[in-house]
């Protein structure tokens, strides 16, 4: 039987008739008449050609197929219920899913999201870390941010942060006897590659960079490759050799003094962090808080990372 021939109201009826064997208790907990009641079980009745109920003058009598179908009846109006709970929560929910990539989470995201709970105290906030795309239609995802280009057709995208490429190392390595002031001198220590950067056309590679900058890369330099940007950069912290990092990515690891810019030459890219949500999204009043304060501490942000660089 299709579900939208189901006659609800009527089983809805049964139910209660069938918990209470009584069609007036029934009526009182449906805020119906028994009436109603007796009309809507005869209508049930006649839709399934069985009799639920043998009448007596003093009381109702469960038939025996009506007895076997009352508990999977009871389980499918619990389930409903639960349904509609669900939506319900999902409706009023303060829960806002984020998808975030991990070098942006970890080095960027989480170490300011302080500031977003001062919004909303009783926020609760799901940081998916995955480089994956986002498919806003099977994902149940609020906002994501991406690193790329800005091309997301069908939604909506705003440029959060711009990046450069830097080389940074850490002030130690410029105090264990082998110094870091020049290009040339990069070459004395192990080459920190980021892979990540392999998407981006406009990012240089250690071997572009050293070209710029007119040394001749020899063969057989030192290397540490890293899918990953954060771990890069905390390969430099440790002072395992010297990356090229995104900016936005090691500023806070300058700014503490855990990096520094032996250079100080940053390389300007075609990518930037973008905020990307389908439209309907914005409606949201959590989804649009998040954006505002988003908005306001990368404006912050951009002051403290222009006197870092």
């Amino acid at each position: 039987m299709k579900r939208s021939l189901l006659p609800l109201n009527a089983l809805r009826a049964f139910d209660a008739a069938a918990r209470h064997m009584s069609f007036k208790l029934a009526a009182d907990d449906l805020s119906v008449t028994p009436a109603a009641i007796s009309q809507q079980i005869r209508s049930l009745e006649d839709f399934l050609g069985v009799e639920l109920f043998r009448r007596t003058n003093r009381s109702l009598v469960l038939t025996e197929t009506a007895q076997l179908s009352l508990a999977p009846l009871k389980q499918a109006f619990e389930h409903m219920e639960e349904s509609v709970d669900i939506l319900t929560d999902a409706k009023s929910s303060n829960v806002l899913k984020l998808s975030v990539s991990p070098s942006f989470a970890s080095k960027w995201l989480v170490p300011r999201i302080a500031g977003f709970y001062a919004r909303r105290p009783n926020a609760v906030v799901k940081i998916e870390a995955t480089l994956n795309v986002t498919d806003f239609k099977i994902e149940d995802t609020d906002i994501a941010i991406r690193y790329g280009n800005g091309n997301y057709a069908n939604h909506y995208s705003e440029e959060l942060l711009r990046e450069t490429i830097i080389p940074v190392c850490s002030p130690t390595l410029m105090k264990e006897g082998k110094t870091c002031k020049t290009a040339c001198e990069v070459l004395q220590h192990i080459l920190i590659h980021d892979d990540s950067f392999i998407e981006d056309d406009s990012a240089p590679n250690w071997s572009m960079w050293l070209k710029a900058a007119g040394v001749q890369q020899p063969d057989g330099v030192a290397a540490l490759h890293f899918n990953n940007n954060a771990l890069a950069i905390e390969a430099a912290v440790a002072g395992r050799g010297v990356a090229l990092a995104r900016s936005v990515i090691a500023a806070d690891d300058i700014k503490a003094g855990r990096l520094v810019t032996p250079f100080g030459q940053a390389v300007p890219v075609d990518f930037a962090h973008y905020i990307v949500c389908p439209e309907e999204k914005l409606k949201n009043e959590q989804v649009q808080d998040f954006i505002d304060w988003l908005r306001e501490e990368t404006g912050t942000y951009k002051s403290d990372e222009a006197a870092v660089l």
